[in-house]
């Protein structure tokens, strides 16, 4: 039998000063800040990381249960293009870098790697999924 669920996700974006933004779930309080500028990851490495940052705690939580890796490194790269005057990422890519002890419970994690991330594409991952399958993203101005 399956299963649907709808639980709405938000976040506010509030304007800082020029080129800087913090951004606030309201589910959680958690927040970051962002823009353009030193020290800031604008909107497209937020995207990557989103992307990234998903299927990591996939495969953190999976493996994790076997044995805490010795190196735990994800890259999000991907080609920002403009066509007609429109921006867009493409060919998005997530490379793996992990490293468990060389350990019974190691070898059982390490062993999980390839069908985890596997899953996480596919399936758990909500950030690339919604990527991948698109959604409609509708703006409005609120008087």
């Amino acid at each position: 039998m399956s299963e649907n669920s709808r639980e709405i996700r938000v976040v506010n974006i509030e304007r800082l000063e020029a080129r800087k933004y913090k951004a606030t779930s309201l589910e959680s309080g958690a927040s970051l800040e962002f823009g353009q500028g030193e020290g800031l990851l604008t909107p497209v490495e937020l995207l990557l990381a989103a992307i990234a940052g998903c299927s990591s705690i996939d495969v953190d939580v999976a493996t994790t249960r076997r044995s805490e890796p010795e190196k735990f490194e994800v890259k999000a790269s991907g080609y920002k293009v403009t066509e007609d005057s429109a921006s867009r990422m493409e060919d998005i890519h997530l490379g793996f870098d992990l490293k468990f002890p060389d350990t019974e419970e190691g070898r059982k994690a390490a062993g999980m790697i390839q069908r985890i991330v596997k899953l996480s594409h596919d399936k758990y991952c909500t950030v690339s999924r919604t990527v991948e399958l698109g959604a409609v993203v509708q703006s409005e101005v609120i008087d």
